[in-house]
């Protein structure tokens, strides 16, 4: 059952991302609460979806899309500059670092107390 809440989690945190970040330029200040929600809705993911084998894998690809967010936002320094596209190219990546870091910085912690105890 937990296995289901955190693949529905993930389902539905993908889907408000995405959302929120194609209406985050018309919608302003509104979505601070839709990007808490996205913040737990990473926190359930983490605790309740990844565990296991899988883990190395989710960190992994965590990192990359991280990594490659970043970069490319170093490379273009005002996503709004981007003609028509650049504001909700923004909104969309931004939100969907708002569900996969939470959920990534608790595997990794999941993964930091496996380690620890193996190690007693």
């Amino acid at each position: 059952m937990e296995k289901k809440i955190g693949n529905y989690s993930f389902i539905v945190g993908v889907i408000i991302a995405i959302v929120l970040g194609l209406a985050a330029p018309k919608l302003g200040t509104a979505t601070a609460w839709l990007w808490s929600l996205l913040i737990v809705l990473g926190l359930v993911v983490g605790f309740l979806n990844v565990s296991g084998k899988e883990t190395k894998e989710f960190l992994w690809v965590t990192v990359a899309l991280v990594v490659v967010a970043f970069a490319g936002g170093d490379q273009i320094k005002n996503w709004a500059d981007v003609q028509w596209i650049g504001p909700y190219l923004s909104g969309v990546f931004n939100s969907i670092l708002a569900l996969v870091i939470p959920a990534s910085v608790v595997v990794a912690l999941k993964e930091v107390w496996e380690l620890a105890k193996g190690g007693e």
